[in-house]
């Protein structure tokens, strides 16, 4: 890989094993109020930021479970999260430490473009030990329109001071694939809870099933 290119990672479902802890706390906290299985709708909120994400809840919901069932499932679904995962708890991804040190030991710049608030992703990062590996980070919070617009990839490229055509993204949602695509950028998908379909397939570089393939793409590329 070239040495003036950057890598910008996504962090749920890449870095951390998130995704699924998420799934976990939202399906508790939805059956405190009633409501039944949430993975559908869960689904459709990956690689989405909280407006987003709080509207997709609400149109599911709110018809049956009345206004405002979003705020609360999301309220109590954030509060299970933190207890259960802050400090250092929360699981994370196969090779991440692996290709966080191929990539310092190349020279390589990074960054990380993520739908979660910046608060949190450099909280999670830094309690994990992973912070200081990343040049910038940029979150949720920083733009207008979520994945798949996207914004954030590009506000990150401009930032990074890069070309999108020499920066890779490496994604496990649709939504992400879709961003990293239409900004020009190089999307690298790692599937996590959703495989890849044949779009995913045609707007990425390549499928790898963990990190540690990446760092093999990476150094052939």
């Amino acid at each position: 890989m070239r040495k003036d290119c950057c890598v910008i990672f996504d962090m749920d479902g890449v870095i951390f094993d998130s995704e699924r802890a998420c799934l976990y706390v939202w399906s508790e906290a939805a059956s405190g109020f009633g409501v039944g299985n949430i993975r559908e709708v869960f689904y459709k909120c990956i690689g989405t930021n909280n407006n987003q994400t709080r509207q997709i809840v609400e149109e599911a919901y709110s018809k049956d479970f009345g206004p405002g069932i979003a705020d609360k499932i999301l309220a109590e679904s954030s509060r299970l999260f933190h207890e259960r995962y802050d400090g250092g708890r929360l699981p994370v991804k196969k090779g991440v430490k692996e290709i966080l040190e191929y990539l310092k030991s190349e020279n390589i710049r990074c960054a990380v473009a993520s739908s979660t608030r910046k608060a949190v992703v450099e909280n999670e990062l830094r309690d994990a030990g992973f912070l200081d590996y990343f040049e910038e980070i940029i979150g949720g919070d920083a733009v207008k329109i979520s994945k798949p617009n996207p914004e954030i990839y590009l506000m990150a490229c401009d930032i990074m001071k890069v070309n999108p055509m020499d920066a890779y993204a490496i994604e496990d949602s649709y939504n992400g694939i879709r961003a990293a695509h239409a900004a020009g950028m190089k999307p690298i998908m790692v599937p996590d809870m959703i495989p890849a379909n044949d779009e995913m397939k045609s707007l990425s570089v390549r499928i790898c099933a963990d990190l540690i393939e990446v760092i093999d793409f990476l150094k052939a590329d």
